[in-house]
């Protein structure tokens, strides 16, 4: 086993690569999480023992979301957005192993992976409405292009989170692992490369949003059903014209807009 930095690790098992996140107590997307991780994919893309990538986190939890400690001080680098695309550009797939929740940030990251799998008490979701904030790093693009934008709105503007049953049924998770997670996530890994699957690109996928194109009502209906449950506050406004960005702007321009918002 190789330390990345204080807090992420990496260990060829086999022709699988796994990088380990350990920050107690939640595995919080800290400079040095988000280092390690970008340095363990790095690192397993260079491993010619490899030929897939999981991603896991030791302790209760995958990672909970983004490290508060760090808000209102002057970035750190990497940024989030660096690390996902480290993760979605790879040439070797990347698998996130989900237990405990992956709220935020940390779903943000699983998003950045070209699969997920999660044990059964897994719980996703993107809460951030809930402080008065919004998805900061490709959140309100990606999970529209997963589970579609009726799904996506109501994750997004009431920030409640869903278990891993409902995640698999709408193609948020791609198999929920009964017993070791690790060794699950190994063994679809190496599904995913004898099967030759693609290197699935969620900012590439299009075509969950064809129903809000082709129903362009979806986001106003949203509003008006809404409208007395969110009187009063600002930011459930800007999920939906973050998630109307995904919709109708191509992923980069759908990004400059969240950043916006």
């Amino acid at each position: 086993m190789t330390a990345i930095t204080d807090f992420v690790s990496y260990e060829a098992q086999g022709t699988v690569g796994v990088i380990t996140v350990n920050s107690p107590p939640v595995n919080a997307l800290s400079q040095g999480v988000r280092a390690g991780i970008k340095g363990g994919i790095e690192t397993a893309v260079a491993d010619d023992s490899v030929n897939a990538i999981v991603l896991a986190c030791a302790g209760r939890t995958f990672i909970a979301g983004a490290d508060i400690t760090e808000f209102g001080k002057p970035p750190q680098e990497p940024g989030l957005h660096e690390v996902i695309a480290a993760m979605e550009n790879s040439n070797k797939p990347v698998i996130a192993a989900i237990h405990g929740t992956a709220l935020g940030g940390g779903l943000e990251t699983a998003l950045g992976c070209h699969y997920r799998v999660a044990n059964a008490a897994a719980k996703v979701g993107l809460p951030e409405v809930k402080l008065g904030l919004l998805p900061g790093a490709g959140g309100t693009q990606r999970l529209p292009r997963v589970v579609g934008a009726p799904m996506a709105l109501e994750m997004i503007a009431f920030g409640n989170p869903i278990g891993a049953k409902k995640a698999l049924e709408v193609g948020l998770v791609d198999e929920v692992v009964e017993g070791d997670l690790t060794e699950g996530a190994i063994a679809f890994a190496k599904k995913v490369v004898a099967e030759g699957r693609p290197l699935v690109k969620i900012s590439d996928q299009n075509d969950k949003l064809e129903v809000a194109k082709k129903n362009p009502a979806i986001f106003d209906d949203f509003r008006k059903k809404n409208a007395r449950k969110f009187r009063g506050f600002d930011e459930p406004e800007n999920c939906i014209k973050a998630v109307e960005g995904a919709d109708k702007l191509p992923y980069s321009e759908g990004l400059v807009r969240e950043r916006e918002h």
